[in-house]
């Protein structure tokens, strides 16, 4: 077997199979977010590192005018997720609150895989419903603008956007009272595997890709016609794509991604600010009547 062929089919596995095995030790007490952040780290290094060697696509490792925008998104994304935990010990501190029931009892591990599924539901959720309604499309608008896909890309989000999806899994898992270092530890896992979902990796997963959102079928929910991109909306499982009918298994080569006529900026400020500026009629991206930048859908 070649070196290209256990970093196609071993890559997946092995480096969240290390970043899993991480979190799985995250310490008792003390340390734990601080270890779970470097756990996150070195997943997402190992990912940027294997792209250099067994590229998707050769054209989408060249630099582009999005990098640094890119790099702005990742740091302040990963630096939310964070706080996101810290509010957690905090509100819990101050509220008092037990919570209504959280399996305290069972193995670190699988509670961690348990807090992943309210979040990974709400993921799926507000992702959707923000390729129906045109305020939450143009801040969603951000992540599709990218004319190449790597490992940044899935940070590559507004930071609102990426709260609006958290926040409701957030507070399901607040009200049953889940710890912040579980909490803690799903990010950490998490963050790795949307480096994976985005990755210019040419790495295969055989039939496991029907159950995780990863990249040989995430790539087609970034084509750059709208009406094919509702597809594949999972962030970590696909059962909310096989249960509410958009999953899509890709039989026709994948094309250009992004966003028809290239509307998004490519500066972070000017990204950050995108939104809430009054859609050119002339750029918007209609598509089977819906019209993603139409001030009706606002």
């Amino acid at each position: 077997m070649t070196a290209r062929s256990v970093v196609r089919y071993g890559a997946y596995p092995a480096i969240m199979a290390l970043v899993i095995t991480g979190v799985s030790a995250t310490p008792s007490q003390g340390t734990q977010l601080a270890w779970l952040a470097l756990c996150a780290a070195g997943g997402l290094l190992l990912v940027a590192w294997l792209e250099r060697f067994v590229p998707f696509d050769a054209w989408w490792q060249k630099r582009d005018l999005d990098f640094p925008a890119d790099v702005a998104h990742a740091v302040v994304n990963l630096a939310m997720m964070h706080g996101a935990v810290l509010g957690f010990v905090g509100l819990r501190e101050w509220t008092g609150w037990p919570g209504l029931w959280w399996p305290a009892e069972w193995p670190y591990l699988l509670q961690v895989f348990l807090a992943g599924a309210p979040l990974d539901l709400s993921l799926y959720a507000v992702h959707r419903l923000s390729h129906h309604y045109g305020f939450l499309w143009r801040l969603h608008s951000i992540h599709h603008s990218s004319r190449r896909l790597y490992w940044l890309n899935g940070e590559r989000r507004h930071p609102m956007h990426a709260a609006l999806m958290a926040v409701p899994g957030l507070l399901v898992l607040g009200i049953l009272g889940a710890p912040a270092d579980v909490v803690g530890g799903w990010f950490a896992i998490l963050a790795v595997h949307l480096a994976f979902q985005h990755a210019n990796l040419d790495y295969r997963l055989g039939p496991v890709r029907y159950l995780l959102g990863v990249a040989e079928l995430h790539r087609w929910h970034h084509r750059e016609r709208f009406a094919d991109a509702q597809v594949n909306f999972g962030e970590f499982w696909l059962v909310w794509d096989h249960l509410f009918g958009t999953f899509y298994q890709p039989q026709a080569p994948l094309g250009p991604i992004g966003i028809e006529g290239d509307p998004v900026p490519h500066r972070y400020g000017k990204q950050l600010v995108y939104p809430f500026k009054r859609p050119d009629p002339k750029r918007s991206q209609a598509s089977e009547g819906f019209s993603p930048c139409r001030d009706a859908d606002v």
